[in-house]
C-alpha cells in the first residue's frame, strides 16, 4: 500500500512549504486547501520537479459535512496516510465584541475542531497500521493570551495543550505527535488577518516559510515535541514564565494592537 503525508492549508506559506520539503524529500503528498485551481498548480510543479506522486482535494475543512465526507472517502480508499500534517488555520485582528460572529465561528471550526477531528480519524487509522506521525500546527502565540487576537491566541493553546496530550496516549500505539509553535513568518496570514506587519519587515523578524520548513522537517526526525524555529522565538515563548500573568497580558495585548487596522 502506498504511504501518503497529508497536508491541509497545503495552498500557501508553511503549509506549501512543508509540501516541498517533504517531496524533496520523496514523500508522496495528499495536499488539502479550500481552492482547487492552487492545488493542482502546486500538484504537477512538485511531480515534475521531485517524481513523486501528489493528489490534491479541495475541501473546506471548516464545513463540518465536508469534512466528514473527506474523512469517509479516507477512511474506505486504499491510501495509508503515515504522516498528518495540521497545517490549516485562519486568524482575526481587532476587539472580539467588534468582530463578525460568522468568521470568529470559521476560526474555530478550523483551527480547533478539524484540527481535532483530522487527529481523531487518522489517528486510529495510524494506531491500526501500526505507527505513524502527527504535526499540528499552533503559533508562538499559544504560550499567552493575546488581547486583540483572543479567539486566534486561545485557538492555538488549545492546539499545543490538545498536542502535548495526545503525545503521551499514543506513544502505546507508536504514533508520535508534534507540534509547531511559528514565530512571525512570511506568508500571507498577516494580510488575512487585516495585521500590519511593516515593523516586523522592517526589524527583519520575518522567518521564510521555506526556513519554518527546513527547521521542522528536521526537528521531526527527532520526534521533538514542541517545535519552535528560530532562537529569537525560543526565548519569546519562554519569558511568559518569567512574569506575572497580568504583564504578560498588558505586553502581548499592545504588540497585538499595534498591529491591528486602525
Amino acid at each position: 500500500m502506498t504511504r501518503y503525508a497529508l497536508i491541509s492549508g497545503a495552498s500557501s506559506g508553511i503549509g506549501l512549504a512543508m509540501a516541498e520539503a517533504l517531496a524533496r524529500r520523496g514523500r508522496n503528498l495528499l495536499l488539502v486547501a479550500r481552492q482547487r485551481d492552487p492545488l493542482e498548480a502546486i500538484a504537477t510543479e512538485l511531480t515534475q520537479r521531485f517524481g513523486v506522486e501528489v493528489l490534491f482535494r479541495a475541501c473546506d475543512l471548516g464545513e463540518p459535512l465536508r469534512l466528514s465526507g473527506f474523512l469517509l472517502e479516507l477512511e474506505e480508499g486504499d491510501r495509508q496516510i503515515d504522516l498528518l500534517v495540521n497545517c490549516a488555520g485562519m486568524a482575526t485582528c481587532g476587539p472580539f465584541l467588534a468582530q463578525d460572529w460568522m468568521t470568529e465561528q470559521d476560526l474555530i471550526e478550523v483551527n480547533i475542531l478539524a484540527t481535532t477531528r483530522m487527529c481523531h480519524a487518522l489517528g486510529n487509522a495510524m494506531a491500526l497500521q501500526g505507527g505513524g506521525q502527527i504535526l499540528n500546527v499552533a503559533s508562538l502565540a499559544a504560550f499567552a493570551p493575546g488581547p486583540w487576537m483572543s479567539s486566534y491566541s486561545a485557538s492555538k493553546a488549545y492546539v499545543l495543550s490538545f498536542s502535548e496530550g495526545l503525545r503521551e496516549e499514543l506513544k502505546k500505539c507508536a504514533v508520535k505527535v508534534s507540534v509547531l509553535c511559528p514565530g512571525p513568518t512570511r506568508t500571507a496570514f498577516f494580510c488575512n488577518a487585516q495585521l500590519d506587519a511593516s515593523r516586523l519587515e522592517s526589524r527583519d523578524r520575518l522567518m521564510s516559510p521555506e526556513e519554518v520548513a527546513l527547521y521542522t522537517v528536521r526537528a521531526l526526525d527527532k520526534n521533538r515535541a514542541i517545535i519552535i524555529p528560530g532562537r529569537r522565538n525560543r526565548w519569546l515563548a519562554f519569558l511568559p514564565r518569567l512574569g506575572p500573568r497580568w504583564l504578560t497580558r498588558i505586553l502581548t495585548g499592545a504588540a497585538n494592537k499595534a498591529c491591528c487596522p486602525r
